[in-house]
C-alpha cells in the first residue's frame, strides 16, 4: 500500500518546509520535494501542515473497571480525532495494574480495541516492589508512583519503599507529586471555615503550591541521590520550576518534567465560570503560575506537553466540592489548544511539535516514533491552520460527553490522522479497519 501526500508543509525537527511524503504500508518511505509515482492513495496537502503524531504520555482511559466513564476504544477514538497517535495510560484502573499479569491484561484489551498506539504504566504501591522490579523496560513505558493522594492503595508514602524503588529501579520512574499530609492539613482548615460547603475556588489552596513543591522536591532529591531516571508529571506551580534544568540536552537529562494543557490554559479565575469541571489534581492555580509554566515550557525547563486526560461523567462532576472527582477529558482538544496559542503568536509550530511529538519520544526512548523520518512509523497528522470550528456537544467524542472547552472556537482543524500508515481519521470520519500497535522502547 502506497500513500502519497503532495505539496504539504512539513513541521519537523525545528524546520518548516514544503515537501511530498511517501508512505509504504506502515512506515515513511521517502520525503522529497517532488515524488512522482503511481500511489494507491494521493492526498493534496497544498493548504495543510503535516506534523508527527502527538504522543500523550499521561492519560486515564478508565478500562478496566470504570467503563461508565470511558473505555480504551472511545478515548483512543477521541485521541485520534485530536491528532494524538500514541498514548501512555495510567495504572489506577479497577483492578489497579499492580502485578505483571494485570498489566498484560490491559495490553490485551488495547490490542483489540485501541485505534491509537499504546503503552501502559506499571503501578507502584507500598507493598509490590518485587512485581515492579520485574517490569520489562523494552515493552513498558515506565513505573508510575503516586507520591500524593490516590485511589485505593496506590499512594506510596512509605519512605523506605521510596528509597528502595529509586535505588533499585532501572526504569524511568514517573511521579504524581502532592504531599498528602499538607493536603490533609489544608482540608481540615477549609472544613473548619466552610463546613461541607467548601467553594471550588478553595481547591488551589487545599492542593496548594506547598503540597506540590514538598513532594516534587523529595522526588528530585531521591533521583539525585540514586541517579534515577525521573519524570515529573503535571508541574503546576512556578516554585517547582526552580527544581528543573534547561542547560542539559534532553537526551542526557536524568530529570525531566511535563506540563499539562489545562495548567497552560486555565487559572483560578476560571473556577467562577467552570466550577468543578476544571477540578484537577494537581489543581489549577494562580494566573502567575500559568504564565510562569508557559514561559518555562518555552525555555525548555518543562520538556513535554501532555493532557492527564481523566474523564468523569457530568453527574459525577456536577457535585459539591468534596463529592466531585478531580480530572477531565482533554485528548480531543489538546492539539487544537496549542495551535490556538500559535494563532495568537504565543508559540511557534516548531516548538509545539518539539514538546508534543519529539520530546515524549526522546524522554521515554520510544522506538521509531515521534519524528518524520525515513523508516519511522507513519504516525502523521495533517492540520488546516485556517479552518475555525466550535466545540459543542455534537462534536465531542469522549464517552462522558462533555468538555471544559465547550463553546470555545478554535482556529485550527485536524483534517487527517495516520496511525502506522493507516488513514484512521479524515475530516470527521473514521476508518477502524486497523488497530494501533504496542509501543516499543530502545532501552
Amino acid at each position: 500500500m502506497l500513500t502519497l501526500i503532495k505539496n504539504t508543509t512539513i513541521v519537523n525537527e525545528g524546520k518548516i518546509f514544503r515537501s511530498d511524503i511517501l508512505i509504504e504500508n506502515d512506515k515513511i518511505k521517502d520525503i522529497s520535494e517532488n515524488i512522482e509515482l503511481k500511489a494507491d492513495y494521493i492526498i493534496d496537502g497544498t493548504d495543510l501542515h503535516l506534523m508527527p503524531g502527538v504522543i500523550d504520555d499521561q492519560v486515564h482511559f478508565r478500562e478496566p473497571g470504570l467503563t461508565h466513564k470511558a473505555t480504551i476504544y472511545t478515548e483512543s477514538k477521541a485521541a485520534v480525532a485530536g491528532g494524538i497517535t500514541s498514548f501512555m495510560e495510567m495504572p489506577n484502573t479497577q483492578p489497579q495494574a499492580l502485578t505483571q499479569e494485570l498489566l498484560e491484561k490491559k495490553y490485551e484489551l488495547a490490542s483489540n480495541n485501541s485505534l491509537a498506539n499504546y503503552s501502559f504504566f506499571m503501578g507502584a504501591s507500598n507493598d509490590n516492589l518485587k512485581e515492579v522490579l520485574k517490569t520489562d523496560p523494552k515493552n513498558v513505558a515506565a513505573i508510575k508512583v503516586f507520591m500524593g493522594s490516590s485511589t485505593g492503595n496506590m499512594l506510596v508514602d512509605n519512605k523506605e519503599v521510596l528509597e528502595e524503588l529509586f535505588s533499585k529501579s532501572k526504569m524511568l520512574i514517573a511521579v504524581h507529586c502532592e504531599d498528602e499530609k499538607t493536603i490533609e492539613k489544608n482540608t481540615h482548615l477549609a472544613r473548619k471555615k466552610y463546613g461541607e460547603n467548601v467553594p471550588i475556588s478553595e481547591h488551589s489552596n487545599i492542593r496548594s503550591e506547598e503540597a506540590c513543591f514538598k513532594s516534587s522536591s523529595l522526588a528530585v532529591k531521591l533521583a539525585k541521590k540514586y541517579n534515577t531516571r525521573l519524570h515529573l508529571f503535571h508541574i503546576s506551580t512556578e516554585k517547582e520550576i526552580d527544581l528543573l534544568d534547561n542547560k542539559i540536552p534532553l537526551g542526557e537529562k536524568k530529570i525531566t518534567a511535563e506540563v499539562c494543557i489545562h495548567h497552560l490554559w486555565f487559572d483560578q479565575n476560571d473556577y467562577a465560570k467552570k466550577g468543578t469541571l476544571i477540578k484537577w489534581n494537581p489543581s489549577v492555580k494562580k494566573s502567575s503560575d500559568r504564565k510562569a509554566l508557559f514561559q518555562a515550557m518555552l525555555d525548555d525547563k518543562l520538556d513535554v506537553i501532555a493532557t492527564d486526560h481523566a474523564p468523569h461523567t457530568l453527574n459525577e462532576k456536577n457535585n459539591t466540592y468534596f463529592k466531585a472527582p478531580s480530572g477531565g477529558p482533554l485528548v480531543q482538544h489538546a492539539l487544537p489548544v496549542m495551535l490556538e496559542f500559535f494563532s495568537s503568536k504565543k508559540i511557534k509550530l516548531e516548538k509545539i511539535v518539539e514538546k508534543m511529538c519529539h520530546n515524549p519520544a526522546i524522554c521515554f526512548k520510544i522506538k521509531n516514533r515521534g519524528f518524520i523520518r525515513k523508516g519511522y512509523y507513519a504516525d502523521l497528522v495533517l492540520v488546516n491552520l485556517k479552518k475555525p470550528w466550535k466545540v459543542k456537544k455534537s462534536n465531542i467524542l469522549y464517552k462522558c460527553g462533555w468538555s471544559p472547552f465547550e463553546g470555545q472556537t478554535f482556529n485550527s482543524n485536524i483534517t487527517h490522522t495516520f496511525i502506522n500508515g493507516h488513514l484512521a481519521y479524515k475530516n470527521g470520519k473514521f476508518n477502524e479497519e486497523k488497530k494501533g500497535m504496542r509501543l516499543k522502547f530502545s532501552r
